[in-house]
């Protein structure tokens, strides 16, 4: 699993002009698995994304589509884990890409 942390280095005025465009790829992204939770940092100066297992060209193709990262609005430091333990009943989905 990945945590995909996000630092703003647009303005804020440039993340609202991109933020519905980067609402639809995020729905896309946990649409077909890759997405397991996402929202923005508080004080708004950034997001947390948690990506599901899968190699990480194929986490960074996908980052890539992103239009934060196609507009240049955003930096990502990306964290890799393995999980091993999960509170009680919580269920995580499984990736198309374990």
């Amino acid at each position: 699993m990945y945590v995909i942390h996000l630092r703003y280095t647009g303005a804020l005025a440039e993340i609202d002009d991109a933020l519905e465009a980067h609402r639809l790829y995020l729905g896309r992204q946990f649409d077909a698995g890759a997405f397991i939770i996402a929202g923005p940092k508080v004080p708004r100066d950034g997001g947390i994304i948690l990506a599901a297992s899968m190699d990480r060209d194929r986490l960074d193709a996908i980052i890539a589509e992103d239009p934060f990262s196609q507009q240049r609005l955003a930096h990502y430091d990306i964290i890799e884990f393995k999980a091993t333990r999960l509170a009680p009943d919580l269920n995580l989905p499984q990736s198309p890409w374990l």
